[in-house]
């Protein structure tokens, strides 16, 4: 990820990269419902559970944010103007262009135009667009958790307490969770707040490699068995009543902290032409993200038909690399003529302590989806 002040992150880019691959996955086997199939060989269930590559770009989105603004302050309305011209060009791209289908179709506008509106609030914008909306939920949290960092070290393990609180007590109410914790801030919110708390603690996971192969090693486990459950869409059912979507966010948040932290922080990455290449996907992995809809299902379908029976999930996911690789170009092309140009507008926002001097402020930062 690199900053207007020539920072570049790129081990966080290749993060972005591998997020974006796990909800390319995710999608490119619905083939023959394949989201349905029995779980792959471990630890392959990352992949027919790709939707988890969401968390994981929450929980760098909140890495990073942490990691840009340590010791300093913002000036949060052109921190908000700034992130609008990161996210909402593309977005508005996609926007328009699905409500383009929807009038050529014939059908009525109107109720689109409505979900639209309402995906301000509600996570209602399609293409994957409902994890900005989360995104933007953030964004409006950040200056409070700014805060409470800098009040107390441990502020923010309280507030993740209170938000599984707060998902055990409507799960009570509702007899289920499972699509606020997967598609509000109510269940994202964890991922953020342990983004940040990867970043406070950096110290104490860096080069702990004993430590994080165990627990990125026991969170594969558990996903092998959430999927042998049942997965997203029955365990038992969809909404699912399991109280696992309670403790889901905070899961997949330590998980992915533990990991960004420690890739971050513990190598100096190389700089070669494979580590090039990846850290390119993670710079075109918002375009990647929002514009794999429209091609998706199409890809699988066509290799299908011409190549190879996508029924075998093993085949699925090979084939969903060749596919997911498809998307590169389209992602450099997206990246290059409609997010890019709008970057010259923005100003700067960051203040440091020190000195109270405004410094520009790295922008190519993770969306959700990073």
């Amino acid at each position: 990820m690199k900053s207007s002040t020539g920072q570049y992150f790129i081990g966080l880019d290749h993060i972005r990269a591998l997020a974006s691959f796990m909800v390319f996955s995710w999608h490119f086997i619905h083939i023959n419902n394949g989201q349905l199939a029995p779980p792959p060989i471990f630890p392959l269930s990352i992949l027919t559970e790709g939707h988890t590559g969401v968390a994981l770009f929450m929980v760098l989105s909140g890495y990073l944010f942490a990691k840009i603004l340590h010791g300093k302050n913002i000036i949060y309305t052109r921190f908000i103007w700034n992130r609008f011209l990161r996210l909402a060009p593309l977005l508005i791209f996609v926007l328009l262009i699905i409500g383009l289908k929807v009038y050529l179709k014939g059908q009525d506008v109107f109720p689109y135009v409505k979900g639209v509106l309402s995906g301000f609030i509600k996570p209602s914008l399609p293409n994957g667009g409902w994890s900005i909306t989360a995104e933007f939920h953030f964004y409006l949290m950040l200056p409070f958790l700014l805060f409470l960092t800098k009040k107390w070290k441990y502020s923010l393990l309280v507030f993740i307490i209170a938000a599984i609180a707060l998902r055990t007590y409507l799960h009570q109410q509702f007899g289920q969770i499972q699509p606020l914790a997967y598609w509000t801030i109510i269940g994202r919110a964890d991922q953020f707040v342990l983004g940040i708390l990867a970043f406070q603690f950096r110290k104490n996971i860096s080069k702990k490699h004993l430590l994080v192969f165990s627990s990125l090693l026991m969170f594969a486990c558990f996903y092998w068995y959430f999927d042998y459950r049942g997965g997203f869409y029955r365990n038992p059912s969809f909404p699912s009543t399991s109280s696992i979507w309670i403790y889901m966010p905070t899961i997949e948040g330590l998980a992915y902290g533990l990991l960004i932290c420690w890739y971050d922080n513990s190598f100096t990455h190389s700089t070669g032409k494979v580590s090039q290449f990846i850290a390119r996907i993670g710079t075109y992995s918002y375009s990647i993200y929002l514009l794999h809809f429209f091609v998706v299902f199409r890809i699988a379908e066509a290799i299908q038909t011409y190549y190879i029976d996508l029924s075998n999930i093993h085949v699925a996911i090979l084939f969903s690399v060749l596919g997911f690789l498809f998307m590169v170009p389209i992602g450099y092309l997206s990246y290059r003529f409609i997010e890019t140009p709008f970057l010259r507008f923005r100003i700067k926002y960051i203040v440091t302590e020190e000195s109270s001097a405004e410094i520009d402020a790295p922008e190519n930062s993770n969306n959700v989806e990073q």
